[in-house]
């Protein structure tokens, strides 16, 4: 099943995203490669693709797991989580309807 993995960044959280970054990433390129991952992205501090210095203020992720229990244990094990970017993470069931 789909799983939605919301993040809230902390404030002022631009560097410690910049430093976890490549970890992070590479969680979610596993995901692609085993074909578990339908979208991931950023949500920029302003409305702008490259948000500069504004940064981001949270995160979504939307990707294939067994059970709820398997969505968060992932979610808990993000590297922006154990950085300190997230301040909050919301894991809920996704049903893709469209396209």
């Amino acid at each position: 099943m789909w799983y939605a993995i919301m993040s809230e960044d902390t404030e002022n959280s631009l560097a410690k995203r910049l430093t976890a970054r490549p970890a992070h990433l590479a969680r979610l390129e596993a995901l692609k490669t085993q074909g578990r991952l339908l979208l991931a992205g950023p949500h920029p501090g302003i409305d702008s693709e490259n948000p500069g210095e504004a940064g981001f203020t949270g995160s979504l992720v939307v990707a294939e797991f067994d059970s709820l229990q398997e969505a968060r244990q992932w979610a808990d094990e993000d590297p922006y989580l154990s950085a300190g970017v997230y301040a909050s993470t919301t894991v809920k069931p996704f049903k893709k309807v469209l396209p």
